[in-house]
């Protein structure tokens, strides 16, 4: 199949009859929306757009929009290149089973809807990523990320970028941080959990289902701690401090390690309960 490609240097919206199973995206500066669709083409629109134009291609299922000088493995490199002047405002809407890449350099990203891999890079962006079925991978430098009812394993990697994991349905969250905080609020579904956090400087707040099914082995080095289960013991009085115990059989995993931030492990209560029985009702050390 030969390559259709375009250059766009002004806002425009394009329609793609060929169908679409893959879509890789690249911007400097701006915004970029993807949303999943049952439609088996994509469109695009480009509402605003400064700077060099954009290449669009289309190959073998893959819709590809960048830059000529954007590769994808590049993409962490150019932090110190932000202030270039670039600027674009695009919206895609493509088959929910595709795979998604996006790669934001000082640029806000939205993805949902999709069922495929989505996988994300960012220097200096803030990506949101809602109702995703597939699997997750993210990379950033300082953005932040935020999951909202994803159902997929998810992975992130960040040096000072935040995870905020809102009704995480999810079975599989491992994430690492040098000074990002975690939030994560957990609802598998009956499903066994496998959490793996790190962090060296960041603070992690965890609320899990009640009741829950994990064994749990949380720590910090010279953080506070906070439980909210009574299953759990919490040892330490001085430095080094620990949360540990089983919930439930224990089939599910919790790790989460920081060196100097805090960790508090919440519980999450059924619906029709009092909200406030989520708070910790153990002892802050």
């Amino acid at each position: 199949m030969p390559v259709s490609t375009w250059a766009i240097a002004e806002p425009r919206k394009l329609t793609f009859d060929e169908p679409v199973t893959a879509l890789s995206v690249r911007i400097v500066n701006g915004t970029v929306n993807v949303v999943g669709s049952d439609e088996p083409t994509a469109r695009l629109e480009v509402s605003a757009i400064e700077g060099p134009p954009l290449i669009v291609t289309q190959h073998d299922g893959v819709l590809t929009v960048t830059y000529e000088d954007l590769a994808w493995q590049n993409m962490l490199k150019w932090l110190d290149r932000k202030g270039w002047p670039r600027h674009a405002v695009i919206s895609l809407t493509v088959p929910a089973d595709s795979a998604v890449e996006v790669g934001v350099v000082g640029a806000g990203a939205f993805v949902s809807g999709v069922r495929g891999r989505t996988d994300v890079r960012g220097v200096a962006g803030d990506t949101t990523l809602v109702g995703l079925a597939g699997p997750v991978g993210a990379e950033t430098v300082s953005g932040n990320m935020e999951a909202q009812a994803v159902t997929g394993a998810l992975r992130f990697h960040s040096i000072s970028g935040d995870l905020t994991v809102v009704e995480g349905a999810g079975a599989f969250v491992k994430a690492e941080t040098v000074s990002g905080n975690m939030t994560l609020d957990l609802n598998p579904a009956g499903k066994p959990t496998d959490v793996r956090l790190s962090t060296i400087a960041g603070e992690l707040a965890i609320r899990l289902p009640h009741p829950a099914d994990a064994k749990v082995e949380a720590n910090t080095a010279s953080g506070t701690v906070s439980n909210g289960f009574e299953d759990l013991r919490v040892s330490g009085q001085w430095g080094a401090k620990k949360i540990t115990g089983t919930l439930g059989s224990g089939t599910g995993t919790l790790r989460a390690t920081t060196v100097s931030g805090s960790i508090a492990l919440l519980r999450r209560p059924p619906a029709e309960d009092d909200p406030r029985d989520a708070e910790p009702t153990g002892k802050v050390l």
